[in-house]
């Protein structure tokens, strides 16, 4: 699932605790989830907090996330 199907998923008085744990702000999250570029530990938390719903890989394709989740002594 993308992160803005997620996202708009989630009920409103959800959101910031998932914002929170994800460790960045309610804004910054809604601006990722309509596109706006995150880095990669971003995409990882929200990928844990999600219980892998969303993917990291979904949101940085430009990171070979498929080679760390297949080699753990890599990460």
């Amino acid at each position: 699932m993308d992160l803005k199907t997620y996202w708009l998923s989630l009920p409103v008085s959800e959101r910031p605790g998932f914002a929170t744990r994800c460790g960045t702000s309610l804004s910054h999250l809604k601006n990722v989830a309509y596109g706006k570029l995150c880095g990669e530990a971003l995409a990882i938390a929200i990928d844990r907090e999600s219980g892998g719903v969303v993917r990291c890989e979904s949101l940085r394709p430009d990171v070979d996330f498929p080679y760390l989740r297949s080699n753990p002594q890599a990460a």
